[in-house]
């Protein structure tokens, strides 16, 4: 493989965005408005990634070839798979077996779009640069599923250019050409607390036995939010990048990780306002996730220079974090979180169907819980559950903070600097109307707030009593256009 920069900033395809960006005829994004997009955010954000994903959607698998064949001009300059990168998101068939074959058609479509940029660049691919050659595989849970992915595309994608297409007759390769590039990078995606807590173990078995100098790693956000609240999945982050750390001076190789972050401070509260925060809280990271509310509902020159500042930054080492302090908060908090969020499920899963929809996707219902004490309560995905929430006024950030002790406060003012920021920024949102209709939370969150100084929106208050005052009367006919509403003012959908 050709030794290329990382990038510091992928844009993806999350659909959080409350505004409609002005490339999309409809404010469901799909088909060509996300080739549209992908265009967009290199040449006007200058954001050097962009994540084309597979999964969970009808994907177009001829992206690289429509990008060449229609900006020419762009593309010419900044060499896809150089200077910019698109890289894809594939579905787990460990997980997702009715997706499985997506993956292998995702892993053929990459010698095509080899084919297409060849014929665009010529001789310029000569050093070993290719279009696409990196996939993510999400919901990672142990080394052998990244290593199924690495070792299909070696040996059945590129492998069979070497087979006779019947015996003594020409191979596969001089039939239609060959298959390049020879190997690909496989990201995984490590989204759930035991693979977390055993992230070193996943990454380093998957290297054991290759000759790899450099290797991304991809720290979810959003769904350990939702699984056990926004406080742990920060802290089992932090407890990842420190075991990478050590993996990476132990294995001798470059571990860069990426993290998966919204808008929403439950999803990350990663916007072009915090950015200078965020990447002091994380400054191991190599890559940061822009989504679609960071892209779509602030001023695209404030977006930029957001991002630019990104580009700038250099990685460092994590910030330290004790795992037994950090662990005993993480098992407290998740537990409390799961009591509160099965009072509030029911309500949820009703609100959420009023949620309007930001991009063209199959269902995915979230299964409350890799946490065994709570599987079987479901949940809409993180951003319709969060969405959800805020729109009646109950950031979902508060949930199971309850349970912390002075104590705590103390270790957290050390360990996650952000954390009081991040809660004042979500409880702007609050509405404490909306906790008459679930007594028996209301004492639990009302007394987190007295650790927090914030000043309550008002236009949000308003729109959250409206919304809140329209759905427990039945009267849904303009739920969603009030969501909607309330997500501008947020300047995030969920």
């Amino acid at each position: 493989m050709v030794n290329r920069k990382i990038p510091r900033c992928m844009s993806t395809q999350h659909p959080d965005n409350a505004s409609t960006p002005f490339f999309s005829n409809s404010s469901v994004i799909e088909g060509e408005a996300e080739v549209k997009e992908a265009y967009f955010v290199y040449s006007h954000l200058n954001c050097e990634e962009q994540m084309w994903d597979s999964e969970g959607k009808d994907v177009d698998n001829f992206v690289v070839r429509k990008l060449l064949s229609e900006y020419p001009r762009f593309f010419s300059e900044k060499v896809l798979g150089k200077d910019v990168f698109l890289t894809l998101r594939v579905p787990n068939p460990d997980i997702e077996k009715n997706e499985g074959k997506i993956l292998l058609e995702a892993l053929e479509s990459i010698p095509r779009s080899f084919d297409s940029a060849k014929t665009f660049y010529g001789p310029r691919l000569d050093d070993g640069t290719a279009p696409v050659f990196e996939v993510i595989i999400p919901m990672t849970t142990d080394p052998a599923q990244v290593n199924r992915v690495w070792s299909y595309y070696k040996n059945f994608v590129v492998g069979k250019g070497s087979k006779s297409i019947v015996e003594g007759d020409i191979s596969v390769s001089e039939w239609v050409g060959g298959f390049n590039p020879q190997q690909i990078n496989v990201i995984p995606l490590i989204e759930n607390q035991e693979s977390m807590e055993r992230i070193d173990f996943i990454v380093g078995g998957f290297l054991k036995g290759k000759n790899i100098e450099r290797q991304r790693v991809f720290l979810a956000r959003s769904d350990p939010a939702l699984n056990y609240g926004s406080l742990p999945a920060v802290l089992l982050v932090k407890n990842a990048l420190q075991k990478l750390a050590v993996l990476e001076e132990k294995q001798s190789v470059e571990l860069l990780p990426i993290i998966g972050t919204g808008s929403a401070p439950f999803r990350g509260n990663l916007k072009p306002s915090t950015v200078e925060d965020f990447v002091r809280e994380y400054p191991s990271i190599q890559t940061f996730t822009v989504q679609s509310a960071f892209k779509y509902d602030y001023p695209p020159e404030e977006v930029r220079k957001s991002i630019d500042f990104l580009l700038e930054t250099k990685r460092g080492k994590p910030l330290p974090v004790d795992e037994e302090k950090s662990g005993g908060i993480i098992t407290r908090v998740s537990a409390e979180y799961a009591s509160q969020v099965q009072e509030l499920a029911p309500f949820i899963n009703k609100i959420s169907a009023f949620v309007p929809k930001r991009r063209k996707r199959h269902l995915h219902i979230g299964l409350f819980g890799y946490s065994r004490s709570v599987t079987g309560i479901s949940l809409p995905r993180a951003i319709s559950f969060c969405a959800s929430l805020y729109s009646i006024g109950i950031p979902p950030e508060l949930l199971g903070l309850s349970v912390l002790k002075p104590k705590d406060f103390e270790y957290l003012d050390g360990a996650y600097k952000s954390f009081r920021q991040d809660i004042a920024d979500a409880a702007r949102f609050f509405n404490p109307e909306t906790l008459e209709h679930f007594p028996s939370l209301k004492s639990r969150i009302a007394g987190v707030l007295e650790n927090f100084e914030f000043e309550v929106d008002q236009e949000h208050l308003h729109a959250s009593s409206q919304i809140m005052s329209d759905f427990s009367k039945n009267h849904t006919g303009r739920v969603t256009e009030e969501i909607e509403k309330a997500a501008w003012i947020r300047k995030f959908l969920g």
